[in-house]
Parts: C-alpha cells; sequence; structure tokens
C-alpha cells in the first residue's frame, strides 16, 4: 500500500509540471479577415488579348473579333464573331490569311472603305463601311468610327489622314476605345468617358511611348493598355516605362501591361 502511494504521488508531480499546450499558437485562424482592396465590379464584357493589336470582345451572346492577326489557328478557341472591326489596310491588320480560314458566315465587317473594298472574297454575311465620324448600332452595341493618322499629318504618311479607322465600341455601359495605327493626335487627346483605352506604339510607323503616355494623359481612360508595341526593327517599347509615365502624371490611370506576343 505504502508503495502505490509513492507512485500515485510521483505521477501527480510529472503531471503538474508538464507545460500545457499553447491553444493561441496552435489553433487555427478562424477569424474573417477583410479583403484589402475591394473586388473589381464584374465587367459583363469579356476581353482576350490575341496578339499584336487583336483582341476578341464577348457581350451579351456577341463575339467581336477587332483587326484579327496572328496565325489562323489562334481564333480557334472562340466563337465565330458576329463582328469584326478592322482599322485599316496593313497586313498585321487587315490580314487575309486569318479571314480566310474564319467562319465569317454570320459575321458583319466594319472598316474603312480602303477595307471594305477587298473584303468581298471573305463571306462576311454583312460589309459596313464607316468613315472616321460615322457611327453604327447594332442593339446595345454602339460603334464610332474616329481618326487614326500619322503626326506630321502627310498624304505621304504610312497612315494618312481620313483613311483609315479607330474605334469606340460601348458595350452596355462600357466604352473601349482601339488606336488603330495613330500619333497622339487631337481626336484621342479629345475623347471622353473612356473606360478601356487600347493605346499602339512603335516606331517608325506610329508613335513614341512618350506621346502615347502623352495622350493618354490628356483623355484619361480608367484603364490602358499599351499595345501594338513591337517595333520595324523587331525591339520592343518599354511597356513598363510607358506605365511609369503615365502614372508619374496621373495614378488613378490604371496601366495594364500584358505580354501580346506570346
Amino acid at each position: 500500500m505504502r508503495n502505490l502511494l509513492l507512485l500515485l504521488l510521483a505521477l501527480a508531480f510529472f503531471s503538474c509540471g508538464e507545460p500545457a499546450p499553447s491553444s493561441t499558437a496552435e489553433a487555427p485562424d478562424t477569424e474573417a479577415k477583410e479583403p484589402m482592396t475591394k473586388p473589381a465590379e464584374q465587367s459583363a464584357v469579356k476581353m482576350t488579348p490575341v496578339f499584336h493589336s487583336a483582341v476578341v470582345l464577348e457581350y451579351g451572346g456577341k463575339t467581336i473579333f477587332i483587326d484579327p492577326y496572328d496565325k489562323p489557328g489562334k481564333f480557334d478557341g472562340f466563337p465565330a464573331p458576329d463582328m469584326v472591326l478592322i482599322t485599316h489596310t496593313h497586313g498585321d491588320h487587315f490580314n487575309k490569311e486569318v479571314l480566310s480560314a474564319l467562319d465569317l458566315s454570320k459575321a458583319e465587317l466594319f472598316g474603312p472603305e480602303a477595307v471594305t473594298s477587298q473584303a468581298e472574297e471573305f463571306g462576311f454575311a454583312k460589309i459596313t463601311t464607316l468613315a472616321n465620324g460615322d457611327d453604327a448600332a447594332r442593339g446595345d452595341i454602339n460603334i464610332n468610327a474616329l481618326a487614326a493618322y500619322n503626326l506630321p499629318e502627310s498624304e505621304s504618311a504610312p497612315h494618312p489622314p481620313g483613311d483609315f479607322n479607330g474605334y469606340v465600341i460601348e458595350l452596355g455601359n462600357e466604352r473601349y476605345y482601339f488606336s488603330g495605327d495613330t500619333g497622339p493626335i487631337k481626336e484621342m487627346r479629345a475623347l471622353n468617358d473612356i473606360d478601356f483605352a487600347f493605346v499602339c506604339m512603335n516606331l517608325p510607323y506610329t508613335m513614341t511611348m512618350a506621346d502615347a503616355a502623352d495622350a493618354v494623359l490628356d483623355f484619361k481612360p480608367r484603364v490602358v493598355y499599351p499595345f501594338h508595341y513591337r517595333n520595324k526593327d523587331g525591339t520592343f517599347m518599354d511597356t513598363e516605362k510607358f506605365a511609369a509615365m503615365v502614372n508619374e502624371g496621373d495614378k488613378s490611370i490604371e496601366v495594364r501591361v500584358l505580354d501580346w506576343y506570346k
């Protein structure tokens, strides 16, 4: 009996001396945390960058191709287009190989006369010519053709005034601007209420990063995507530097730098 009592006392002593596990250190953190930033309002538009200045917009059951370019297979994963907007005749915008491979049986083409006059062979369901300043409405999709030309203005420039287009596309309550090939022209600088701007920059065909940034700071889109930034010699404009230029002038403009040459 005496031995049993000694054993019980020893067990009690060692049990009291062992520190209890820390519930603070080991318990999972189940307390909800406030997000660092609120999520952006969900857009009704799905935008997919494709290559160079080719973009696909999907909205309200409609698919819109802007300047489809690159290898024809690049567009295989998209629905057949309902609308195709082409800014001008150069092969990196009006690409006949790509157009020949697309199902255009339900697509309406929008473009300047220099484009639409060459488009019969591709099997578009409808062809609509838009000159600078013209508008077209299809349901709640509105298209405005904007000027796009080089500075200084010259009839011998790669993009002479009056011949080619940029576009402002309204999809529901969002406004998208696609510059086409242009310099930092007054028509771009005068834009208002642009939600998403796609702005070109390359040499010697369009404009410098500094010119593009300066124009963007004039019309102040909510978001800007630098695109069409491969130069004639195969080098690329520094789009991160472009972003820094824009944000140095206006931190409220969001610059989204993507790789358009994957």
